[in-house]
């Protein structure tokens, strides 16, 4: 029997960190988004609609590269304080090759690495000891 690859993704619209399920140590990777410079647009004036339009390319390709990653796994927990992760498990469901995997979000606050590796473990830690009273 394969084991089971599990992640957890604490994400934001500028930052994401992807956090092995590994109960010993520690392992996340880092994406950043490129939302950061769209503020600052050299003084020039852009319309909104402009903006709006750059803005929704760079959360694409965001979005991608967590997808990139999260491909491998089995089970995933989207979690963070923005609405990011519901964007993300959207984007996902639309693919029917990723029907196969288990998605969960989750609200959650800003954490530090060692918080968001605990909340990932104490999640699917939970996951594995609960017993659905209709699979007797």
């Amino acid at each position: 029997m394969k084991a089971t690859r599990k992640v957890g993704i604490w994400l934001d619209h500028t930052t994401a960190r992807v956090i092995e399920y590994n109960i010993e140590e520690l392992k996340a990777t880092t994406i950043k988004s490129d939302l950061q410079g769209l503020d600052n647009q050299d003084g020039l004036q852009h319309s909104e609609n402009l903006l709006h339009n750059k803005e929704n390319q760079k959360l694409k390709a965001f979005y991608k590269a967590i997808i990139s990653i999260v491909e491998n796994y089995d089970e995933i927990l989207l979690f963070g304080p923005t609405t990011a992760k519901t964007e993300l498990f959207n984007i996902i469901r639309e693919e029917h090759k990723y029907d196969h995997l288990k998605i969960e979000t989750m609200s959650a606050e800003k954490m530090t690495p060692p918080k968001e590796h605990a909340f990932v473990v104490n999640h699917f830690k939970t996951v594995l000891n609960y017993e659905s009273p209709f699979t007797k």
